[in-house]
């Protein structure tokens, strides 16, 4: 079983930018993918963005061209750079490791890292 454990979370202004990273116990190859989470006050729980153990990358529509998902092998490290962000975007998130059947499968959550984004 593998522990996740994330970091880098903060508040942040509008328009800014917040680096989270996703520790793992274990070799994150293990997992055909990585992903990040977010779940807000009151909301569902919401797939951001995912990377494979091929590099392919999926995100959210909504935070194309804003976040970015990378992972470091070596270190069994998964990033989540995220730039302009928004008051919406204030959540909880989690990283998680899991499979790709048809769509990404989380089968280990992280504690989760909170983002809140105000002025």
């Amino acid at each position: 079983q593998v522990q996740l454990v994330e970091s880098g979370g903060g508040s942040v202004q509008p328009g800014g930018s917040l680096r989270l990273s996703c520790a793992a116990s274990l070799s994150i190859r293990s997992f055909s993918a990585m992903g990040w989470y977010r779940q807000a006050p009151g909301k569902e729980r919401e797939l951001v963005a995912v990377i494979t153990n091929e590099g392919t990358t999926d995100y959210a529509d909504s935070v194309k061209g804003r976040f970015t998902i990378s992972r470091d092998n070596a270190e069994n490290m998964v990033y989540l750079q995220m730039n302009s962000l928004r008051p919406e975007e204030t959540a909880r998130y989690y990283c998680t490791a899991g499979y790709v059947s048809r769509s990404y499968r989380p089968g280990y959550w992280g504690q989760g890292t909170q983002v809140t984004v105000s002025s």
